[in-house]
């Protein structure tokens, strides 16, 4: 990214959208244990001509996976939840074919588990309808995956069938259905009023829409490989599309703003607590942020991870979320104490150069 030498947070957003590579940009600033800045750059809606705004709602993928794990950490932290227990104590379904050892819930936390990742390209559903229930979506997966890759814990390798599974060791843990607890636990003592797992009535209007990259002629493709009712029409050189929804919440299914998703990194920056509500016990949020397990693409905590063999100064942890039509970045610099979330509505652009140069901003 060729971003300013000098300025403000807000150059560095119009910079990434002056590329052309992304319609709009909204991002957030943890500096000082509270949420610092938030900005926005470039169109939320091209086809309407409606700007990005900071509190601009999009859909976060596989971001939400760190707050499946900090679900998962709060109930190890009141002990309802021992995460060195096999999976199949939770869930008595799961029973993979492993070549070494019980998969245990750790190995789903960590993606240490050795369990398939098929590309999850027909995952999702228009807002407001009815996705698979969820142990039902992970049974068909298991089933169709039943063989790991490797022994569990032998090393790191991304998994969404991982994560499908931490979300029902969760409910099955709590006595309660995924969504409802991550909720009650997590978005609602952070006041992330603005997030769900599905657009509610006072999101709408905030909604961005997602934009796909594409050249001429290649639009009834992408509307072949994804269900009805999600592909819009073509804006420019970005085809759009309609709201939608993941089909397994757990994995990837959140939808928010980056202030929002700055509060809940804040929690993480502050040992586990934001604005006097404590979420996570000190010891935990720095375990979960603590590198343990290596693997390609990524070095992975217990959720936390960085890009495998990272080596930069200062260290950050990082949780990626990417697929049809937007892609962010939740980053944590703790020798620092400086956070940044970034959400962009297109599938792909320098999310990581934009991320880098807000927190360059927040330390100068």
């Amino acid at each position: 990214m060729q971003e300013p030498t000098s300025g403000t947070y807000q150059d560095v957003l119009d910079a990434e959208v002056r590329r052309g590579r992304v319609p709009g940009i909204s991002a957030a600033v943890v500096k000082g244990g509270h949420v610092a800045w938030a900005g926005a750059a470039g169109a939320a809606d091209l086809s309407r001509g409606a700007p990005m705004t900071s509190d601009a709602v999009c859909n976060w993928f596989s971001m939400t996976k760190i707050a499946t794990a900090t679900a998962a950490m709060q109930l190890a932290d009141d002990g309802t939840l021992d995460i060195d227990a096999p999976v199949s104590r939770y869930l008595p379904y799961f029973s993979p074919v492993s070549p070494g050892g019980d998969v245990r819930v750790a190995h789903l936390l960590n993606h240490s588990s050795g369990l398939a990742n098929p590309v999850p390209v027909r995952w999702v559903h228009p807002t407001g309808t009815r996705g698979p229930a969820p142990r039902d979506f992970l049974e068909r997966l298991l089933a169709r995956h039943k063989k790991l890759k490797f022994p569990p814990g032998e090393r790191a390798s991304y998994t969404n069938i991982g994560y499908l599974a931490l979300g029902e060791v969760v409910a099955a843990a709590s006595g309660h259905d995924y969504t409802d607890q991550a909720r009650h636990t997590v978005l609602e003592p952070l006041g992330m009023e603005a997030t769900d797992f599905d657009y509610t009535p006072s999101m709408r209007p905030l909604a961005a829409v997602g934009y796909q990259r594409l050249p001429r002629g290649l639009g009834p493709l992408l509307r072949v490989m994804l269900p009805a009712g999600i592909v819009d029409t073509r804006a420019g050189r970005f085809v759009g599309f309609h709201p939608f929804v993941l089909d397994g919440a757990a994995y990837g299914g959140l939808v928010g703003s980056a202030p929002d998703a700055a509060r809940f990194a804040a929690a993480h920056l502050g040992h586990g607590e934001f604005e006097g509500v404590r979420v996570l016990s000190a010891e935990t949020a720095a375990r979960m942020q603590r590198i343990e397990t290596f693997g390609r693409p990524f070095d992975v905590g217990l959720g936390w991870f960085r890009p495998h063999g990272t080596a930069d100064a200062p260290a950050f942890v990082e949780h990626l979320g990417g697929g049809a039509g937007f892609f962010n970045v939740m980053r944590l610099y703790p020798e620092r104490a400086v956070a940044v979330v970034v959400m962009g509505n297109a599938t792909k652009y320098d999310v990581d150069g934009v991320a880098a140069g807000l927190a360059r901003r927040a330390w100068s």
